[in-house]
């Protein structure tokens, strides 16, 4: 299998709106992330994903772009985007951009002239229809809205403000293919490409993702923009089976590097039910037999995964995975070393690696999310209780990963020099902060730093195969063996003691946040207790 630079990189997201403000109005920005890189480059990440930073009327943060190749003003300007690109590439960490285009906003010069002329070419980038059918937006309601100028109902699988592209016209795909041409020259290392299983949509027949046509345009799209460059391209693919993500991502098929799979996700959720009936407890054996599947049917060279526990559209995994109480450094550095010594690119979401937990949201006045609003709405509206909602928000929301990064002890946790921000920052931040974590060498900091310098330095971290180990319900164990060597990797995925079947001996212990010697002379796992140890040479 050839290798590329994102075999051994960890990939850093950052959440513009929320990750620095540089200038007092309460909003992050570039030059805040500019500010920053220092920090991102001691943690040893090798390449950022920005959420976008594009022109929009931020109707949803932003993925409503009114303007591909232009800068939001609250996040600075293309001179700005320019010095983050240059200063990033000086460190030796490349920028992924969030391509978005399953659709616009509609204040995009597409849509503003697709609706005013009817007969212009640009009418055909949307999809308009005379009636609607019963298709359902993602964020609620129908998804057709009527436009009372020409007469007609286009498609939103999203906000209204989202109207969908149609990929079925050559020339908007050309289109997008010399903007996203525009960026490359910019020198990016690549992109997340937002909801790409849905660019295939057949309105008409109810598909929404996953269409017949679908990877025929991602090879068009290859071909014609990042296939002839090194860079990383990453599809979010919420209905992806292995099956599906080899289709995306085998070498030979020429279409993306990787996709997110979400598969391990819908465990946050109760079977067969709304996304916000959320699980009260996590399904350990059924996240086992979920990671289990993906390491060894996607398997080297015919694929490869992206590993991920939080993301912008997540609630914070330490909050509904982990222990945010006596037990939260501890059970936040076994979900890393847990999901960070698995085959795939690792991926860290902002605030994740000093342990940032949900917000104690207290009303729907500190809500800004649109998807958790409509939620709030129609749900009232049925006559569920706003505590009930309140509760599904808190757990589950969107917003719980987006209140402000905690940089440091002071006013607004160091993120902004504002009375108000954007979204108000967690109460927590006089603990749990960045400046807290760099002064502790025992943090959740330093152990994702050991984690990207193991993934850097070792190859059999590409390499070697899995094998999900027999053991107790609540202990996450697995063995990689590459050549004559073979790692453990444990984890106690519970807050009470457990019993395993240790090793008779081991070589090194390369990573953990216990005392391996008194476990192993135990022979019992202490609450989150997690490490790798190096069985054999």
């Amino acid at each position: 299998m050839e290798k590329h630079w994102w075999h051994k990189a960890t990939v850093y997201q950052i959440y513009p709106k929320s990750f620095k403000d540089s200038n007092g109005d309460g909003v992050g920005d570039l030059q805040g992330i500019i500010s920053k890189l220092d920090y991102l480059q001691k943690l040893g990440v090798t390449a950022l994903w920005l959420s976008p930073v594009y022109q929009s009327p931020m109707d949803d943060n932003g993925y409503d772009i009114s303007d591909y190749e232009g800068i939001a003003d609250i996040f600075g300007s293309m001179a700005d985007m320019d010095e983050l690109l240059d200063q990033a590439n000086q460190r030796n960490i490349k920028i992924v951009m969030d391509l978005v285009v399953n659709h616009t906003s509609d204040e995009h010069a597409w849509f503003i002239e697709a609706r005013e002329n009817p007969t212009s070419p640009e009418r055909d980038f949307y999809i308009w229809r005379d009636q609607p059918n019963d298709l359902q937006s993602i964020f609620g309601g129908s998804a057709w809205q009527y436009d009372q100028k020409s007469g007609q109902y286009y498609l939103h699988f999203f906000s209204k403000k989202q109207p969908d592209l149609n990929w079925e016209n050559d020339q908007l795909r050309q289109k997008i293919y010399d903007m996203m041409n525009f960026w490359i020259a910019k020198g990016i290392g690549g992109f997340r490409m937002d909801v790409i299983d849905m660019i295939g949509k057949i309105p008409d027949q109810g598909i929404s993702t996953n269409g017949p046509k679908l990877h025929d345009y991602l090879k068009e799209m290859n071909a014609a923009t990042f296939g002839q460059h090194d860079l990383m391209t990453v599809g979010e693919t919420w209905g992806a089976s292995p099956e599906i993500a080899k289709q995306y991502s085998n070498p030979d098929h020429q279409e993306l590097s990787m996709v997110f799979q979400f598969e391990h996700i819908g465990l946050q959720h109760q079977p067969n039910a709304p996304k916000w009936d959320y699980a009260k407890e996590l399904d350990v054996p059924a996240l086992k037999a979920i990671f289990n599947k993906w390491q060894t049917d996607l398997e080297l060279g015919q694929g490869w995964n992206s590993l991920f526990w939080n993301n912008h559209d997540l609630p914070r995994v330490l909050s509904i995975w982990g222990d945010t109480g006596s037990y939260r450094v501890k059970s936040a550095k076994a979900l890393a070393i847990l999901l960070h010594l698995m085959r795939g690119t690792p991926y860290i979401y902002q605030g994740e690696e000093i342990g940032m937990t949900n917000y104690p949201f207290a009303g729907l006045e500190e809500i800004n999310d649109i998807e958790s609003l409509n939620f709030a709405h129609e749900a009232l509206e049925e006559g569920q209780s706003l505590d009930a909602i309140m509760d599904s928000i808190r757990m589950i929301g969107r917003d719980n990963a987006r209140t402000p990064m905690q940089w440091d002890s002071s006013h607004q946790a160091g993120f902004s020099s504002a009375d108000k921000t954007w979204l108000p920052v967690n109460p927590n931040y006089e603990t749990i902060n960045v400046q807290a974590a760099l002064a502790d060498p025992d943090s959740i900091f330093y152990t994702y730093q050991k984690l990207i310098k193991l993934r850097k330095d070792n190859e059999w971290l590409i390499d070697a195969d899995f094998e999900l180990l027999e053991t107790a319900d609540k202990v996450f164990a697995y063995k990689r063996s590459w050549g004559s060597e073979s790692y453990l990797i444990v984890t106690n995925f519970s807050g009470q003691t457990q019993d395993f079947s240790w090793p008779d001996s081991f070589k090194e212990s390369l990573i953990t946040n216990t005392d391996v010697a008194k476990a192993l002379s135990d022979r019992k796992l202490q609450p989150w207790d997690a490490f790798c140890l190096k069985l054999t040479d």
